[in-house]
């Protein structure tokens, strides 16, 4: 008689919930030491399928801003920064699970993609300035005003000025890979990794002495935790 070989099922503790709440920090190689914050709602669909509603607000560098030092007082600034980019990125997307975890333990994989509209906060980067008479006058940076030549920049001024602020309308798509680790039973922490682009109507002047685009691409890694119901 041949011997009889049985395979436990396997199981998933994400079985038992129908909806998680994620939220995190993203970091992208377009958004310097921190790029932002992630808020992300899933669904369930099916047994390997979900649907998710996320919202992404992120920091947009260029990538020739460099941070120099005023030799009057010792303040920084980021010399040629016109402009600060913010983007606003509120997504519907899929998560497909490619490998499923045993009960607080082990690492789920999924297949994470998303598309939506992108709303870009264009904020004037403002600098102060030694006029000469020792007044200090705080202005937008302008490539073309012989008096925002690098010896007569105080530093960067306070960033709650929001004169000039405007809108740039665009649209982003991203796909990525989400590592969950074993927790809590209804919740968990983890990272996801992937690519990202976003397209707006027009280019966006961050930095105008430079070449300034109107499509961004990045790769990017959240770190999150998640709570599951």
């Amino acid at each position: 008689m041949l011997p009889t070989i049985s395979w436990a099922q396997e199981s998933d503790e994400d079985d038992e919930y129908q909806t998680d709440f994620l939220y995190g920090i993203n970091f992208n190689t377009n958004g310097g030491l921190i790029g932002g914050l992630v808020l992300r709602y899933s669904t369930v669909i099916d047994s390997k399928m979900k649907q998710t509603f996320g919202l992404e607000i992120v920091n947009v560098k260029h990538p020739k801003e460099i941070r120099s030092q005023s030799a009057t007082n010792g303040n920084t600034y980021i010399y040629g920064k016109s402009n600060y980019l913010f983007a606003i990125r509120p997504q519907y997307g899929r998560e497909l699970l490619l490998f499923r975890k045993a009960p607080e333990e082990g690492v789920r994989i999924s297949a994470i993609g998303a598309i939506g509209p992108s709303f870009g906060i264009v904020k004037p980067y403002f600098i102060a300035l030694d006029d000469g008479f020792g007044n200090v006058t705080i202005e937008q940076f302008d490539p073309g005003n012989i008096r925002h030549s690098q010896q007569n920049i105080l530093g960067s001024a306070a960033f709650t000025r929001l004169t000039g602020t405007k809108i740039a309308m665009g649209i982003h798509a991203k796909a990525g890979l989400s590592f969950e680790i074993g927790g809590f039973r209804s919740s968990a922490t983890g990272f996801e990794v992937g690519a990202l682009v976003e397209a707006y109507t027009k280019k966006v002047i961050i930095v105008p002495l430079a070449e300034n685009r109107s499509v961004f691409t990045s790769i990017y890694l959240n770190i999150f935790f998640k709570s599951k119901r």
